[in-house]
This record gives C-alpha cells, sequence and structure tokens, in this order.
C-alpha cells in the first residue's frame, strides 16, 4: 500500500476515490487516507480518523453527479454531512442546498 504525501491539495486526495468503481480498490484507498490522517494528527484515534475521512469523502462526493456520489457513499460507507445518503433521501432540490447553506452561514457567525 503507497502511502499518500503529507501535502495534498484537496483533489488530489480526493478525486481518486471519486473515480474508484471496485470495492477492493475503495477500501485500499481508505485506508491510505485514515492512514495518513492519523500520521498527520497523531492525538486521534483510528475511529476518529475514519470518521473525518467519511464526512469528507460524502461532502467532496456532493460536487459530482448524483451517480458518483451514490457510487461514492456505497463504497466508502459515508454519507453527505447535510444532506444524508443519497440513496435514502434522494440528491437535494435547489431549495433544500440553499436552505442547508444558510443553515451553515448562521451558525458560522454565531460562533465567531
Amino acid at each position: 500500500m503507497k502511502e499518500l504525501p503529507d501535502k495534498l491539495k484537496m483533489g488530489e486526495k480526493y478525486d481518486p476515490a471519486m473515480q474508484t468503481t471496485e470495492q477492493a480498490d475503495a477500501d485500499d484507498y481508505f485506508q491510505r487516507l485514515v492512514e495518513r490522517t492519523l500520521r498527520l494528527q497523531p492525538g486521534l484515534s483510528r475511529e476518529q480518523a475514519e470518521g473525518i475521512e467519511r464526512q469528507s469523502l460524502g461532502y467532496y462526493a456532493g460536487y459530482y453527479d448524483n451517480e458518483t456520489r451514490a457510487r461514492v457513499e456505497r463504497l466508502f460507507h459515508c454519507a453527505h454531512p447535510f444532506f444524508g445518503k443519497i440513496e435514502v433521501n434522494g440528491p437535494p432540490t435547489a431549495e433544500q442546498a440553499f436552505s442547508k447553506g444558510l443553515e451553515a452561514g448562521a451558525r458560522q457567525r454565531r460562533q465567531a
């Protein structure tokens, strides 16, 4: 298993996952993602690192078409952090996406 480099742009890190079509390849790549996260954040448990990567994969897949998002969610056992699994909830409508964006912005303002 080839180690992922410490310095990666978001696309360099997650685009390979968006192209993955086989479960064995997804499992391998997921382990590489988790190992990198553990290496860069040594205080995390494996469970925490897996949670971070699943959430990030689910979010990143949301920028792709519905077919890619569904495949990534299935292969990497993840879901979009705001919209949930596309297989369960379907793709978000424009109104749902706008509403979730407003909610996230309001939360960030309250935290600032």
